[in-house]
């Protein structure tokens, strides 16, 4: 970076002249030696990327050092300043990649916590279905402080059920740092992630994670994902990104994988120095996009976002509107708070570049700008992609119906799904056939399914059929959507798992042998139809040790019917008490989802038939009484242990005729009523 004094009209003048350095062609990018971490090449030792773009760093600190303090230009509301004390980021990664262990570590070492303070593992994972599952689902905010600069962080989902999580929470950040796993390199969601962050041109430090398991192989994975830059059609710029070892466990990190510090002060300085403080219009009239939105039982309605420009102040009367809003809705901002040392902290005024939280407007959503209320004007609003599977909700209409649940109508069910379309952009909700029938779209079956979980524990019953896919014509054509499917696989494991993919109409794409521990990675093209199902049914035939990912791919032409499950049921044959009496004769002819003393109903699903029809059998059935000695009455009954199906094994069972009965206590499979008399 090169800068010249230049007199003009109106004063002095700053030109500036970017020398880019080490600039190749899209097309002439290779994994030469100086892309990698570390390596050899004919006996010659090749240093860490880093290392090379550090004269061209400092060139650019001393020039803007050097000419600081030097021009003052007349201040208008246009004029972009540089919030130097602030840092926005977001943490993107696959699915258990160690996002939310990294957000632990950082938030320990910034003395956020006091000495000697409890602290439980996962700290940003405060939903219970979260610790329950390990999994992220929310995106959260919190801040920490280093050097006296302030580092707003997001912590964002890993799944790719909940990409829309991500996409919305970019639009806050400056730069992401992109976890990568040690040993399995990239994964779909990685890919998924990064295109977002690529397409909004956000900064990227790659952070190679879990650094210190044993089969770790950072050379392998930092040319792998700069492998995935190129596919992605990331910039020159973008392709030379610094990359950073941690295990964020350990709380370590440094800038070559076998000399890391003891701390995470080498990530902290990274974070500083390439992601760029936030430019922002300080003297604009203020707008700031809610990008998130959370309910205080005392304070109502937190809506969640970055200043974009101007400032925001308590008290302040405001507007607040949509691009295609017809009307301009105003309110007054009744507390603000910001983020810093993981705490929601009051506040009086923020200023452009900052996130912060307020309350006062009860019906704002996400997407809606709120602006100065004599300048009304909308930031463009959070686009997300569109949803591919769907089920149909419906109100429990069973012979248990009502006995169990504390929200049971209609109404009750439209209200919570329309509170749920307020923060879940990725969802869509339509009406069904009949009155009491929702058709709810998400992009993933387990979005769907950690909604229903949501309101079975908050009293809701309900009932809901199978997931299907979205299907959609172009040019003429019928097509569905298509996903990218990863398994890792033990070698002796690889043919049953082939054979049911090549089943259910997968392709092929590329199958990598022994790459990670004896594991080995197969890629597939599959309809989602194909994956419906498929998770019990794989880990059944590989004994509990595949691992699937899958991410959406495109729209393709439909491949024809699939057969997702090859047994029948077993269903009640009436309403009463299951006998063990009953069980010892029907256990012989499949699985059962029921034991002795269970309540049941006609047409309840009990099992799982051993063959491919379905069959009605009598498991209330009861030993005749009469008074005749039995040869056998000291004989003892021997039942097998009833598999009692959860929420996500129920969805992955049911087919068209079936529904799945949920409650704050039970989760029931039966047949169908409507698809009877259909038939």
């Amino acid at each position: 970076m090169q800068g010249a004094l230049l007199p003009t009209e109106n004063g002095p003048r700053l030109l500036l002249q970017h020398n880019r350095l080490n600039c190749l062609p899209l097309g002439a990018r290779l994994r030469t030696p100086p892309f990698c971490s570390t390596g050899e090449n004919s006996s010659r030792k090749y240093s860490v990327r880093r290392q090379q773009n550090a004269p061209r760093c400092q060139v650019h600190t001393r020039a803007a050092a050097t000419l600081e303090g030097q021009l003052a230009e007349p201040v208008n509301s246009d004029t972009l300043t540089h919030k130097h004390d602030i840092r926005n980021i977001a943490i993107i990664a696959h699915v258990d990649h160690g996002k939310t262990t990294l957000v632990d570590s950082m938030l320990k070492q910034s003395k956020v916590f006091r000495a000697g303070q409890h602290t439980q593992e996962r700290i940003m994972d405060s939903n219970d279905i979260e610790r329950e599952r390990g999994i992220t689902i929310l995106s959260k905010n919190t801040a920490v402080r280093y050097k006296g600069i302030k580092i707003n962080i997001i912590d964002t989902p890993g799944h790719a059920d909940f990409g829309g999580e991500v996409e919305r929470v970019l639009n806050m950040c400056d730069g992401v740092l992109l976890l990568v796993d040690s040993v399995e390199g990239p994964m779909p969601q990685t890919r998924f992630v990064l295109r977002k962050s690529l397409a909004l041109n956000k900064k990227v430090i790659v952070v190679v994670n879990k650094i210190d398991r044993d089969a770790a192989r950072p050379d392998f994975v930092i040319d792998t994902t700069f492998e995935l830059f190129c596919e992605l059609g990331a910039s020159d710029e973008q392709c030379d990104f610094p990359a950073v070892y941690a295990s964020g466990v350990n709380g370590t990190a440094g800038m070559l994988p076998h000399s890391l510090a003891d701390d995470l002060e080498p990530l902290f300085e990274a974070i500083v120095k390439e992601i760029q403080p936030p430019a922002v219009k300080l003297n604009s009239p203020l707008q700031m996009l809610v990008t998130n939105l959370d309910y205080d039982d005392h304070k109502g309605r937190i809506a969640i976002g970055r200043v974009s420009s101007g400032c925001i102040s308590k008290a302040e009367q405001v507007s607040y509107l949509k691009p295609d809003s017809v009307k301009t809705k105003t309110g007054k901002i009744a507390e603000l708070f910001v983020y810093d040392n993981f705490n929601r902290v009051p506040a009086e005024r923020v200023e452009a570049g900052d996130i912060c939280a307020f309350t006062g407007l009860s019906d704002v959503g996400i997407g809606e700008t709120v602006c100065a209320r004599d300048a009304p004007n909308a930031l463009p609003t959070i686009e997300v992609e569109e949803p591919t599977v769907r089920m149909t909700f419906l109100v429990n209409t069973s012979a248990f119906a009502g006995k169990e649940g504390k929200f049971v109508t209609s109404r009750n069910l439209k209200e919570r799904l329309n509170r749920e379309l307020e923060r879940n952009l990725a969802l869509r909700v339509e009406s069904g056939e009949t009155a009491d029938a929702f058709i709810v779209s998400g992009r993933g079956a387990l979005h769907i399914s950690i909604l229903m979980e949501n309101m079975r524990r908050e009293g809701y019953e309900f009932a809901v059929g199978p997931p299907t896919v979205i299907t959609k014509q172009i040019d003429g054509h019928k097509c569905e959507p298509y996903e990218e499917a990863v398994v890792e696989v033990p070698e002796e494991h690889v043919g049953p798992v082939v054979d049911m993919l090549g089943q259910r109409k997968g392709q092929m794409l590329d199958l990598v042998a022994g790459e990670t521990g004896g594991l080995t990675r197969i890629t597939y093209k599959i309809p989602t139809r194909g994956l419906l199902g498929i998770r019990s049914a794989m880990l059944t035939a590989t004994k509990g040790t595949a691992m699937l990912n899958t991410i959406f791919s495109e729209y393709g032409p439909w491949s024809g019917p699939i057969a997702t499950r090859e047994n029948g049921s077993l269903t009640a044959h009436e309403q009463g008490q299951v006998t063990s009496y009953a069980l010892e004769s029907i256990q012989q002819r499949g699985k059962l989802f029921c034991g002795a003393g269970d309540q049941v109903y006609e047409d309840q699903v009990v099992g799982i038939h051993q063959r491919n029809n379905d069959l009605k059998v009598n498991v209330c059935k009861k030993k005749q009484v009469t008074n005749i000695r039995s040869a056998t009455k000291e004989a003892t009954t021997s039942l097998n242990e009833p598999m009692r199906p959860t929420l996500d094994e129920a969805l992955e069972y049911v087919v068209d005729d079936e529904l799945v009965e949920v409650t704050p206590q039970s989760v029931r499979i039966r047949k169908n009523p409507l698809a009877g008399k259909r038939r």
